[in-house]
């Protein structure tokens, strides 16, 4: 065959081809999503109900689960969602029923059942900035004393447990949960010591973080553990960096993030950069801002639809999972 011969021919296969995919009837499939994004977060209407949504991208948000969640007494506040090696999604969130947190379970992400309660009854004694404001001034030399205004708390009776956050190291499954036995509030890491998330152990304290910090949430890049904190005197989100997930924590220059703004959330996105979204709570606004590296991060902007009707929400990114 000639070489204009065999031009002719893929031209016209070509031109054939075109026809087909261009006739009436003829339907082209779209390629699925890279990516499922799903959101949960509690309610602006109730912190006792959990809204679900869905996105291909981390930026236009579907729901489609409303009140998807409600537990049988308390609060389902600051729920955070992870998928577990048994296929299941679980969410753990604020009770706001003292020193607990909650914990529910979905194979569809849409019908939810309560899990249990874990109690976290002990925390924060002797630690420095967790006092409860009470108290005289202590005195020179004595400054950061136990029993005074500015020393750490005497009490060992944890009063809140709030803002817990997953964390999959490997195969160790863990919640970042912040405790207060009625001042500062300080990070604790507990540990499943199950699989079926039921028994956890002894929760310890995220070493340099310190207390008056509150919605601790970690990602991992590498062997560097990056801690994004609300620090609860400045309302402000803070930076620290460790080389193991209990610390300790340095912290590093922020993202110009401004005041007033509390849950950071943090996910990759499909171009391999990185997106913090941002309750702030004070304007009743989402807000999102995306960095390639960690340190240097964008202007924030509003989050398309969502801003005034969810609060404190997290993300969790599933690869080749369509939409729907």
């Amino acid at each position: 065959m000639t070489v204009a011969r065999r031009c002719a021919v893929v031209l016209g296969t070509v031109l054939i081809a075109g026809v087909f995919l261009m006739a009436p009837g003829v339907v082209r499939a779209e390629p699925a999503p890279q990516w499922r994004y799903t959101l949960v977060g509690f309610s602006s209407a109730s912190a006792r109900d959990m809204d679900v949504y869905e996105s291909p991208d981390g930026t236009d948000f579907t729901m489609i689960g409303k009140s998807a969640y409600r537990p049988a007494v308390g609060y389902v506040r600051d729920p955070s969602i992870v998928r577990h090696t048994d296929g299941m999604y679980y969410v753990t969130y604020t009770t706001a029923d003292g020193a607990t947190i909650g914990i529910a379970r979905s194979s569809d992400r849409l019908g939810w059942e309560h899990v249990r309660t874990v109690p976290l009854p002990l925390c924060c004694a002797f630690l420095w900035g967790t006092g409860d404001g009470k108290g005289p001034v202590a005195p020179p030399l004595f400054s950061g004393s136990a029993g005074f205004r500015d020393g750490p708390s005497l009490s060992p009776f944890t009063t809140k447990a709030w803002a817990p956050e997953w964390f999959v190291d490997g195969d160790r499954v863990h919640i970042i949960v912040s405790l207060s036995t009625g001042g500062g509030f300080v990070p604790y890491l507990l540990t499943a010591t199950d699989s079926s998330l039921r028994k956890w152990g002894w929760p310890v304290p995220i070493a340099g973080i310190g207390a008056d910090h509150i919605d601790t949430t970690v990602v991992k890049v590498g062997s560097l553990y990056h801690a994004f904190t609300k620090n609860e005197t400045k309302k402000l989100i803070e930076h620290a960096v460790a080389p193991a997930l209990r610390g300790p924590y340095s912290f590093v220059s922020p993202g110009k993030w401004g005041h007033l703004i509390e849950g950071p959330a943090v996910i990759e996105l499909p171009d391999g950069k990185w997106r913090m979204y941002l309750d702030a709570y004070a304007e009743r606004k989402y807000l999102y801002s995306d960095s390639a590296d960690l340190t240097t991060w964008s202007t924030p902007k509003e989050l398309p639809g969502l801003s005034g009707t969810v609060r404190h929400f997290s993300v969790l990114r599933e690869p080749g999972i369509p939409v729907g």
